[in-house]
């Protein structure tokens, strides 16, 4: 495979970088933060305008009809800005489900998306390890009841729809279009300006209509990894840059920080983590987009370098930042607290390599 973008991607990359450069600057940041809002309705009308949201939508409903390798270029653009707005729950957890498996009629719903007129979610994480699925949905009549909890929930409460997956009576795990006025939402912390919502299914009902097609469900947990890892290495580019910057800059004995060895071996493995990360990831996409039998894997191997060497190679630059790493008026708070939360919507390190060996024993066995 070819680890360079094409065409087509650089475009899409530079446009986004362009935009939120000016709509996600720090002064807009800032702003943001003390304006207490959900995310920057601005922002993400902006790139709706900007054709950005709809860059994996179908041609019919206006987007450019693309695949998981642009959407990772859009949100690692979002991550390298940590720009607030609901990218990773409309274009991950989202967007690529309804899009492959929905009906007509349920791909329409998306329309309001292409414009950033609307916002849109899914429950990827219950209790537990991530990507397990305990939620049940009982066939009544001519609908569903859903019964259990989901949990870290972006934008439950702003989004048109919550994609729900859960267990059916036949044991296969089912994907629901639920409206967020049919189950109980509880806001839960976040590490980030990102709200989140623990989701109580609670006996809603929904018709038969709301279920996604066949195969829903393997979409929905592969983007919705896909998307953390895109946000995660977009992130800790920007630490990285920020980090490289300071030490460049800042003196220590009369002599920049830059030039003692031990920074550079810290900073040194920053970027190996970095660009381990990227490799993963365009990877991981790259197989997605093609439906490669080891997406899964790489899949796996890319979210463990998000929960772990990635988390520790932050860490790395706060140290190197000294005091002011830890200053909430320097923009590398922003950055660490991205990051973080990307390693919790995935689960942490120890649940990754248990998938890892899972998948690697079943292709062995």
């Amino acid at each position: 495979m070819d680890f360079d973008l094409d065409e087509t991607q650089r475009e899409l990359r530079g446009l986004a970088d362009g935009l939120l450069d000016r709509e996600a600057s720090r002064e807009r940041l800032e702003a943001f933060e003390a304006s207490g809002a959900p995310y920057d309705a601005a922002t993400w009308k902006a790139l709706g305008q900007a054709g950005l949201l709809g860059a994996g939508l179908p041609e019919e409903l206006g987007g450019a009809g693309l695949c998981a390798v642009e959407t990772a270029v859009i949100l690692r653009e979002v991550g390298r800005h940590v720009a607030p707005v609901p990218a990773y729950a409309s274009l991950a957890l989202a967007a690529p489900a309804i899009v492959r498996h929905g009906t007509p009629e349920q791909r329409a719903l998306l329309a309001p998306l292409n414009d950033g007129e609307a916002v849109f979610t899914g429950a990827y994480r219950e209790a537990g390890p991530a990507g397990r699925v305990t939620a049940t949905a009982r066939l009544d009549g001519d609908g569903y009841v859903l019964d259990g909890v989901k949990t870290f929930v972006p934008c439950a409460e702003q989004a048109a729809l919550i994609l729900v997956p859960a267990r059916t009576d036949g044991g296969e795990v089912a994907v629901f279009l639920v409206e967020p006025g049919a189950v109980r939402l509880t806001p839960q912390h976040s590490l980030t300006t990102e709200p989140l919502s623990r989701v109580e299914l609670a006996g809603a009902r929904v018709d038969a209509a709301a279920r996604l097609g066949p195969g829903a469900w393997d979409t929905l947990r592969r983007s919705a990894v896909a998307g953390a890892v895109a946000l995660a290495s977009g992130v800790i580019e920007s630490a990285l840059g920020l980090t490289t910057e300071h030490i460049r800059t800042r003196e220590q004995f009369g002599r920049p920080l830059a030039g003692f060895q031990a920074v550079t071996m810290r900073i040194a493995d920053v970027y190996i983590a970095k660009r381990t990360l990227d490799v993963a990831l365009w990877a991981a996409v790259w197989r997605l987009a093609e439906e490669r039998d080891d997406a899964d894997e790489v899949l796996a191997v890319a979210a463990f370098n998000v929960c772990e060497p990635v988390a520790e190679a932050l860490y790395t630059c706060q140290h190197l930042h000294g005091g002011l790493g830890m200053d909430v008026t320097y923009p590398l708070h922003r950055y660490f607290a991205w990051g973080k939360h990307a390693g919790h919507l995935l689960g942490g390190a120890e649940d990754r390599l248990d998938d890892l060996g899972e998948l690697l024993a079943a292709r062995e066995g």
